[in-house]
């Protein structure tokens, strides 16, 4: 009975926030005041670009108070280096290479990493019954992409318009299944604010804290068979550089976290901009770039994000 309780509070805060407890783990065993590590999200396997990361975000735990801080990173970054961008490190160099890249940007250590795919984001919210989430602006996309249509010739229609499906999302608090989150976060062609990468990268958050928040209801607690379930699909499906036989400790530690001391951010173009396109320079790909010339300003701004929640 005493294992099974073990697993049924571990899985509770399971899903894409069992990060949360991941890292606060390592307050017994580091002296350092801070944890980060890095979120990626990937397409996976029957996606086009099936390991390009579409969504990028930096993660801080403060050891002390339980403050958690999420930063989310343009995938657009151009990263010269590897004259790429920031979304295509993972492809060609893996998870560490990434987890460096980014704390170059940052001026931030990352110490752990953690990647998932398109079908456990869904999966995950599914097993939770559905996430409610609070949509800020009402918004359409004529332009988002069918899974295997990408090359459908539509009958000779030159604007190819069976490759794509119209999405429309109302403002206000919606009932989403995972399919429908999915599809909140990933659309690129949003008309109006929506439209930009910026806004995206807020509504990835939104979907996260709608998780957190429904991982951590009594609901899910006394649903049975839910916890394992949700177990059982990220314990065999996430990839991490973090040993799963830490989580019941991790787990312990994360139930210290509270909502309160969650903060979200969007690195925005405030930082960066578009440069004109170059195919010396970017290789006629649309970019972004620091403002400033170099990852000076990034850097300072990040550290006082993080002094705040100090």
């Amino acid at each position: 009975m005493r294992e099974i309780f073990k697993k049924i509070i571990l899985l509770g805060i399971s899903g894409v926030i069992v990060i949360l407890g991941i890292f606060f783990y390592f307050f017994q065993q580091f002296p350092e005041k801070r944890i980060n590590f890095l979120i990626l999200g990937i397409a996976g396997e029957n996606h086009e670009g099936k390991d390009l990361t579409d969504t990028i975000i930096f993660t801080s735990f403060n050891l002390k108070t339980g403050g958690v801080l999420f930063l989310s990173i343009p995938r657009d970054i151009w990263i010269p280096k590897w004259r790429a961008k920031l979304n295509s490190i993972y492809h060609y160099k893996g998870l560490g290479e990434t987890k460096k890249t980014v704390g170059e940007i940052l001026g931030q250590e990352v110490n752990y990493g953690i990647v998932i795919d398109f079908e456990v984001f869904k999966k995950t919210i599914d097993v939770l019954g559905g996430i409610t989430v609070e949509v800020e602006r009402s918004f359409d996309d004529f332009k988002y992409p069918i899974p295997g249509k990408e090359n459908d010739l539509c009958g000779g229609d030159p604007e190819y318009k069976c490759r794509y499906e119209h999405l429309h999302f109302e403002a206000g608090k919606q009932e989403m299944d995972g399919e429908t989150a999915l599809k909140f976060v990933r659309s690129r062609n949003a008309t109006g604010e929506e439209g930009t990468d910026f806004a995206r990268a807020a509504r990835q958050q939104k979907i996260i804290l709608a998780i957190k928040n429904k991982i951590l209801s009594p609901r899910f607690f006394l649903s049975p068979g839910k916890p394992l379930q949700l177990f059982k699909l990220i314990s065999l499906n996430i990839q991490t550089d973090i040993s799963k036989e830490n989580y019941w400790e991790l787990a312990k530690i994360a139930l210290r976290f509270r909502s309160k001391n969650l903060k979200m951010e969007v690195l925005n173009n405030n930082y960066l901009i578009t440069p004109q396109t170059s195919k010396e320079k970017y290789d006629n790909q649309w970019v972004l770039v620091p403002k400033s010339g170099d990852w000076l300003e990034i850097q300072e701004y990040v550290k006082k994000f993080l002094i705040s929640n100090d």
